[in-house]
């Protein structure tokens, strides 16, 4: 390659910038764009991008591709990202257009090439998660050494690098916002090179890494939040572009939106999210950070209606708002959380938002009032409380003076002393405060004093600046203990943070990206905690433990992570919160063949409330499998004590016996009885490997249950083991 990298692009590049601003019409630009490629085509010497290393690791693709071989003959589009990265997120839609105009049957190819921030990001198994939570369709390496950025001496991300046939460099854009110009310096480079014969129409080998994934009843979930009553769940479950609705024990109440992403008002049937994340409940109002629509939804649990209250639906670029809010553009709003205005009669008359795009937070007025420094406003206004919109880790007693870099997390702690905003600023990994007194920015723990050095991550326990996280995206206030919880996402962590000493330390995950629930806090693993949220009384905390697709529960008492939430579908709860039990419903249930064993079990002591967790574990002869066709199944009964039943799931699949499966129960709050004895049965059905012999076999688990008025631990779990044997 000749000397310079992209550097040796600007000279002619920017002459034809300078050009094109002069252009008046369509066609005047595009004759100056292919003016700009004779010339770049008649070099003596190419401007060649050197050649991808062939022990790279790929994704999207059947195997390596070498950019002088097999993309010999394309127009290549060459995206140089990073996935925490807002900005590069800004660019899929631009690039995911120009891969609905242009196919690699008509001569083009986007290649990501991903360069990493993070030392998280280099690991190819979070590069894939990124990969399908963003529908990235096209070719990505991981070029984890940054050796293709270092190479062309790429300086910032996103960078564009437009290829020829010939691999001949011929323009870069850097940064967001040149879809104009990425269309059109695309569209002629493609008919230049066709009208030279140079374009060939042979395939890329694409093998989307989505497409290998089975179905999960969460998919990336971004956030989760509870009410005030302890009773609701409310999750944003990104990847299915929907929000979930559930009681405490996982049955889901309301689905709101997915699976498909889009833009609609109207009905929960209706209505459409595209990768929504934060999420605020009060009553039965839920507000929502619809992230890639860039608008605030509001939905109405009573009237099951989901109207947009804040943003356009475009990205915006405005830095400073203050129009009324249906009208104002806003960008990547990250998470939200109710507060209360300075001067307002009525609580929680704000709704905070961490506005990631602009790397501020800002406010929408639910009613009117004033804020810290501000003037009085009026209901429905949406515009910046902090951060001046450079992207930078500015602390600053004038909140617009302060700078954020990609704020993603907000919770709030409005007692004395603290009355302030907690953010967890992503891109400068570190955990800030926004006083709701004055609106003044202060650190908390995490980065360094260099306001522009936003490369100040690690994973270290200690105070204020000595400790360290790595890209947090949430945070969550702890009112009982006056503590701050974090969701350290990239270090896989849970962090716990006293403000008043500035202490920070690890409360749960060992640092390792994986899915163990262990026996205490810190033997257990996460992947990419995205949020988090405490129940009013301070006993359960919920993470959205966002990679492995799971809703975690922690018992912030006995320090124990009990469980992932079970996410059971409507259609299984075969009986209807706070209504009688249907007996016809129990009628329907499977019938046990007189052969089942029945395992009586210890009697346990439960609390009116309590949530039983039962893991069934059952082990086929060694010489059997499941037939996956046939109803296998688990589902519980109460003979004598039918109140029990009430609000619960009866019933569900057994669709794989080599893991444990997870069942639910929750007691009533009001119990009729001091005593009572629920079964738990399971249905199945399996063949012989060595013939075309099939049986079904049960098995019953009897669970006698003293029902005590004090209160016990609010999830307990019972293991259901049982082996199955050759007759």
């Amino acid at each position: 390659m000749a000397a310079g990298g992209l550097a040796a692009l600007l000279p002619a590049q920017t002459q034809l910038e300078y050009a094109l601003l002069d252009a008046d019409t369509p066609q005047e630009k595009e004759n100056l764009v292919y003016q700009y490629l004779k010339k770049m085509d008649s070099r003596e010497r190419d401007l060649t991008v050197p050649e991808l290393g062939g022990d790279l690791e790929w994704l999207n693709t059947e195997g390596p591709i070498s950019l002088h071989k097999d993309l010999c003959g394309k127009v290549v589009v060459l995206d140089f990202f990073t996935y925490c990265c807002i900005n590069c997120l800004h660019l899929l839609p631009d690039l995911h257009a120009l891969e609905l105009q242009y196919s690699d049957k008509d001569g083009l190819i986007i290649v990501g090439v991903h360069s990493a921030k993070f030392p998280n990001e280099k690991v190819l198994d979070n590069i894939k998660s990124a990969v399908l939570r963003y529908n990235i369709v096209h070719p990505v390496v991981n070029d984890a050494d940054a050796t293709l950025w270092h190479e062309l001496e790429v300086s910032c991300w996103p960078t564009l690098v437009i290829l020829g046939p010939r691999g001949n460099m011929l323009f870069s854009l850097v940064g967001e916002g040149h879809r104009e110009k990425l269309f059109l310096f695309t569209s002629i480079t493609l008919k230049f090179y066709k009208e030279r014969g140079q374009i060939k129409d042979k395939n890329i080998g694409i093998k989307l890494y989505r497409d290998s994934l089975p179905p999960s009843p969460l998919l990336f979930p971004g956030k989760v939040t509870v009410d005030n009553s302890g009773e609701r769940l409310v999750i944003a479950d990104t990847g299915h572009h929907r929000i979930l609705v559930t009681q405490k024990n996982g049955q889901i109440l309301h689905t709101i939106g997915g699976p498909n992403s889009g833009r609609r008002d109207g009905r929960f049937s209706e209505a459409a999210f595209n990768s929504p994340q934060g999420i605020a409940i009060k009553n039965n109002v839920i507000y929502v950070a619809d992230t890639e629509n860039h608008v605030i939804r509001k939905i109405d649990l009573a009237l099951e209606m989901v109207t947009t209250v804040a943003g356009i639906g475009i990205q915006g670029v405005d830095k400073e708002g203050g129009a009324k809010a249906e009208e104002q553009p806003i960008s990547s709003p990250w998470d939200v959380v109710f507060g209360s205005s300075i001067s307002g009669t009525q609580e929680d008359d704000v709704l905070w938002i961490a506005m990631a795009g602009t790397h501020q937070v800002w406010a929408l007025m639910l009613e009117d009032g004033k804020l810290p420094k501000g003037s009085d406003l009026k209901k429905g206004v949406c515009l910046r409380f902090a951060g001046s919109g450079n992207e930078e880790n500015r602390n600053n007693a004038y909140p617009h003076k302060a700078g954020f870099a990609q704020p993603s997390g907000l919770s709030l702690a409005s007692e004395e002393p603290w009355n302030c905003l907690f953010v967890a600023d992503s891109e400068s990994s570190t955990v800030r405060t926004i006083s709701l007194k004055d609106g003044a920015v202060k650190h908390l723990v995490g980065g360094e004093r260099d306001p522009l050095n936003l490369f100040a991550f690690g994973d270290v326990d200690g105070a204020g600046i000595n400790a360290k996280l790595q890209h947090p995206l949430g945070v969550t206030w702890d009112k009982k203990r006056k503590l701050l919880y974090v969701a350290d996402s990239y270090n896989h962590k849970i962090k716990v943070v006293d403000p008043k000493m500035k202490n920070c330390a690890t409360l749960a995950g060992t640092g390792e990206a994986s899915n163990i629930v262990g026996s205490s806090f810190t033997q257990s693993t996460f992947n990419e905690p995205g949020g988090l949220c405490v129940e009013e009384n301070g006993h359960l905390m919920y993470v959205a433990d966002t990679n492995n697709h799971q809703i975690k529960v922690l018992d912030l008492d006995t320090k124990i992570l009990s469980m992932a939430l079970p996410i059971l579908n409507p259609e299984v709860c075969d009986v209807p919160d706070n209504l009688p039990v249907q007996k016809d419903k129990i009628r329907s249930l499977p019938k046990l063949p007189k052969s089942a064993p029945n395992v009586q079990l210890p009697s346990l002591t439960v609390a009116p409330g309590q949530t039983i967790q039962f893991l069934l574990k059952l082990t086929l002869p060694s010489d059997s499998k499941l037939n996956e066709e046939a109803p296998n199944s688990w589902f519980i009964t109460a003979e004598d004590n039918t109140w029990l039943l009430q609000g619960q799931c009866l019933t569900g699949e057994i669709k794989d016996v080599s893991c444990q499966t997870i069942i639910p129960f929750q007691l009533p709050r009001s119990c009729l009885s001091a005593e009572a004895i629920l079964a738990v049965k399971a249905c199945l059905y399996y063949c012989s490997k060595g013939s075309s012999a099939c049986m079904m076999k049960g098995i019953s688990f009897s669970q006698p249950l003293q029902i005590a008025s004090a209160n016990q631990s609010s999830v307990t779990q019972v293991e259901l083991i049982h082996t199955f044997v050759t007759n």
